[in-house]
């Protein structure tokens, strides 16, 4: 028993370590201007669940950064990785649902996203949402907030 938990730890070990390594490798490429390695080695791990990752491609994606400027594949990387609970992600959703880049105008979602992340303490959030709020009608503020309580994390 002893052997498989011990092969076990390894084995997280490793794998931890490599898709660091790969996200290190992503991250140093995109910001020598390489694009492509950037983009294979961010979809390789956002392919795997990795939040961080899933978000740097909505915003290769959203910056046509390496590739055509796709306004609906950066919403699907950005929606995959606020879904899992990454504060960034969803402050960066909500403003898309706020402007209305790409998607409809949404300031329910919108509110929603803002408040999700303003509640994990990302910086600017709280003061997106209130900014929204202004917006909105009561009923609307309240649907959002009903949105946001209900809110669950997937993996």
């Amino acid at each position: 028993m002893h052997t498989f938990l011990r092969t076990l730890l390894v084995l997280l070990f490793v794998t931890s370590a490599s898709a660091l390594a790969g996200y290190d490798e992503g991250a140093a490429a995109y910001w020598d201007g390489d694009y492509a390695t950037a983009m294979k080695e961010f979809r390789s791990l956002a392919e795997q669940g990795d939040a961080e990752a899933q978000f740097n491609l909505g915003l290769m994606y959203d910056g046509g950064e390496g590739v055509p400027l796709d306004y609906p594949e950066a919403l699907r990387w950005f929606r995959k990785a606020a879904e899992q609970g990454l504060a960034k992600a969803q402050n960066y959703l909500g403003t898309i649902y706020a402007r209305g880049v790409g998607v409809p105008q949404d300031y329910v979602e919108a509110h929603k996203c803002y408040n999700l992340a303003a509640s994990k303490g990302y910086a600017g959030a709280a003061k997106n949402r209130d900014l929204i709020a202004a917006k909105m009608t009561p009923a609307q503020i309240a649907e959002a907030q009903k949105l946001a309580r209900e809110w669950r994390p997937k993996k």
